[in-house]
């Protein structure tokens, strides 16, 4: 029997498209590079900030938060070929002036990159 036919071989008819909130979004990564945002429109006239290039990031210390500039990403635990291609996530080990940085947040939802130093 075919995909998407009743019994009978009639065809389902959609009800309604999608509307544009249901619409899934672009697919975003968080590559090393200058500084790059963009500003998208979202439900309630609001406004979201992607974070599409970032080379510092907020390090936080004992009792104080340090910018720092990211040389190197040095490996992803999710998915190991990320690191080889410089893009950062949630739990991304990157190489800083300070040290070695744990990514805390989501760099694609937030707009800024924040970490905590990791002690070796």
């Amino acid at each position: 029997m075919k995909l998407g036919r009743k019994i009978t071989g009639g065809k389902y008819v959609k009800q309604r498209k999608k509307k544009k909130f249901e619409r899934p979004g672009q697919k975003r990564i968080v590559k090393l590079g200058e500084e790059k945002r963009k500003t998208v429109r979202t439900m309630g006239g609001n406004s979201k900030t992607f974070l599409l290039k970032g080379k510092t990031i907020n390090v936080i210390l004992e009792n104080k938060k340090q910018k720092a500039e990211i040389k190197n990403v040095i490996e992803t635990p999710s998915n190991r070929f990320l690191a080889r291609q410089n893009i950062i996530t949630k739990g991304t080990i990157v190489e800083t002036e300070l040290g070695k940085v744990k990514v805390t947040n989501r760099p694609t939802q937030e707009g800024n990159i924040n970490g905590i130093l990791l002690v070796e």
